[in-house]
């Protein structure tokens, strides 16, 4: 008989909630299910709230409201009922920051609502980045990145890190349109991305270094995925490959966890490392579901997914 599992956790992404009818992605071709998005976290909700032995926690991907919310000046009453519904929940909710709060949301104004799940006593690596890291279960990091650390998104035009940003944005986008990938060598280098300062970096290295020395097993999360091989080539982060390089200079990390490509992706990659990019909820039909429940083990994480989310066995 298998041991029990040491602790469970709860995963979501993309949800992209607006009290608007059902929509089209950017290409016109894949359906987008608005208002039905808020039931299918009420259902996830519901599910993770009756779990026993309880959830220790739950990893909220990021684009938890559209875009759509900005247009008609509904981001804070959405925000407001995709809150209320995690709040039904007896365990915390960690968030990264997506493309979609920031159409919505200044960075400003997110640090100031319930998104902001940084433990008051973190210390962030500097300025006003939101990665943090914590300890939510015995042996366990969670390290949050955030991915939009270098974007234009959120960030008043005139600040230096907007202007850092569109510089190199500009430099590997030469199109009008900045969200367009077209012609590019590097098709991630759009808008709708973003990637982590140096400061950034070198914080996430010294957190790595920390667990390696202390035997923790660390669970990576961000909005944008950073292997291509979980990811499509647009959806990755701009400096993607700086991440996987501090990753791969500890041997602490077991699992990368991503959303923003709705229809989701995995890889385990060339140092045991496990990429699951989430599958999105607002793409999902309102008679499916698409969240999943993560049970740690001593050698392995198995994810038990609803609806779109396949199961998988990840082992360390």
């Amino acid at each position: 008989m298998e041991a029990a599992p040491l602790f469970s956790f709860g995963v979501i992404a993309d949800i992209q909630y607006a009290d608007a009818e059902d929509g089209y992605d950017f290409g016109g071709c894949r359906r987008r299910y608005y208002r039905h998005s808020l039931g299918l976290l009420r259902d996830a909700v519901q599910e993770w709230a009756a779990a026993r032995p309880p959830l220790a926690f739950v990893l909220q991907l990021g684009d938890c409201i559209d875009g759509l919310n900005a247009r008609s000046g509904e981001a804070e009453g959405a925000l407001e009922q995709v809150l209320a519904a995690l709040g039904q929940l007896p365990v915390p909710v960690h968030h990264a920051w997506g493309n979609h709060e920031f159409y919505n949301f200044s960075r400003a104004r997110l640090a100031h609502t319930g998104l902001n799940s940084r433990p008051a006593a973190a210390r962030p690596p500097a300025g006003d980045c939101q990665a943090y890291h914590c300890s939510p279960a015995p042996r366990l990091r969670l390290v949050v990145l955030d991915a939009y650390d270098l974007s234009i998104l959120g960030r008043e035009p005139d600040s230096p890190r907007y202007q850092e940003s569109l510089r190199l944005l500009r430099e590997k986008n030469p199109n009008d349109n900045l969200n367009s990938p077209a012609g590019l060598k590097e098709p991630h280098f759009v808008e709708f991305n973003g990637g982590f300062s140096q400061a950034q970096l070198d914080w996430f290295d010294e957190v790595l270094k920390f667990s390696d020395e202390k035997q923790e097993k660390v669970v990576v999360m961000g909005h944008l995925p950073i292997h291509p091989d979980a990811s499509d080539r647009v959806c990755l982060a701009w400096n993607y490959k700086d991440a996987l390089s501090v990753i791969h200079s500890h041997q602490c990390v077991v699992c990368f966890l991503a959303g923003h490509l709705h229809d989701g992706g995995y890889c385990l990659d060339s140092h045991g490392v496990h990429h699951l990019t989430l599958e999105g909820v607002i793409e999902t039909p309102p008679e499916s579901s698409a969240f999943g429940t993560i049970y740690v083990y001593e050698d392995k994480m198995v994810l038990k997914g609803r609806g779109r989310i396949s199961d998988r066995v990840m082992h360390f």
